[in-house]
């Protein structure tokens, strides 16, 4: 089977991961759009596997949760009048959990935005966590029961609850959201330090995703007309910035600043994760000669 060299399937993550749409990576590096969408499926499942298991045991300090909204072939309140939507059709959230020292993704979900995704999504943060931890959510109320569930009494939790002004009224209302005039910090549960329940860390994160994804462009036809590859995008995507970034104000990568890797890591090291995942070759069995018939006699 012909299979595209290292340093061109690199070279495509690259530019997957830089925000480059399949089509126009498809033009640039001759290759059909079939094998870009294959290699961002092997890519998102090696990510996915490797992140779930290398991002365990992190000795964090304090961990800010929050969610990113984007949608999957036509946006919710459209999803009726579309023609052939596919069940996973609507608003898509990606739920992430940012340690704020050392910036390591430590968990994210894709999915809605319920209890049931947010209980799923709290119970994973807890067991990639080592020890007791302060946390600090907005304050989405499906957090409460979720947090509860997954933490009980063993965490300092907050909730930073953001109260905003009039809504601007005329055609700017649709680009132009309320102000922010102020914020409250609610204690939830155990002693959390009020000058650190904050959600600054995490909504920066979440602004990076939005610019460096095409799919979450606003107001564009980028967006995933499969949730499929918008889930692998996002496992390429926080293992990159997880392993292979250079965090500018740590000057390293997240993951080597979490304690969790001792190098910064490449996109070949990327292309090496999917290789890994390749099932051995069958070994052939010995050839045999076929031996002519002697003529009868």
């Amino acid at each position: 089977m012909n299979k595209l060299d290292t340093k061109t399937r690199a070279t495509i993550l690259s530019m997957l991961v830089e925000g480059s749409s399949m089509r126009s990576i498809s033009r640039i590096t001759g290759v059909s759009i079939n094998t870009v969408t294959k290699l961002l499926v092997d890519a998102g499942e090696a990510c996915a596997a490797y992140h779930d298991e290398a991002v365990r045991g992190v000795a964090a300090q304090r961990v800010q949760c929050d969610e990113i909204w984007s949608f999957c072939y036509a946006k919710q309140k459209n999803v009726a009048a579309a023609k052939a939507a596919p069940e996973e059709a609507g608003d898509v959230w990606t739920w992430t959990a940012l340690d704020a020292d050392s910036k390591l993704i430590v968990s994210y979900l894709v999915g809605g935005r319920d209890s049931g995704y947010a209980i799923e999504f709290m119970d994973d943060v807890a067991k990639r966590l080592a020890n007791r931890v302060q946390l600090t959510t907005d304050g989405h109320k499906a957090y409460l029961e979720a947090v509860e569930g997954a933490f009980g009494a063993d965490v300092d939790y907050a909730m930073l609850i953001k109260l905003y002004g009039k809504a601007p009224e005329g055609p700017q209302r649709r680009y132009s959201p309320a102000d922010c005039i102020g914020a409250r910090k609610d204690r939830i549960e155990g002693d959390p330090d009020i000058r650190h329940v904050s959600t600054s860390y995490v909504e920066r994160s979440n602004l990076s995703i939005r610019m460096d994804n095409r799919r979450f462009t606003r107001l564009t036809n980028a967006f995933s007309k499969k949730l499929d590859n918008h889930i692998h995008t996002l496992s390429l995507y926080f293992v990159h910035y997880n392993f292979c970034r250079m965090h500018k104000s740590l000057r390293m990568s997240p993951a080597m600043a979490a304690g969790i890797s001792d190098t910064l890591r490449d996109m070949e090291w990327v292309v090496g994760l999917i290789d890994a995942r390749e099932p051995a070759p069958a070994k052939r069995g010995p050839y045999k000669k076929r031996q002519k018939e002697a003529p009868a006699d």
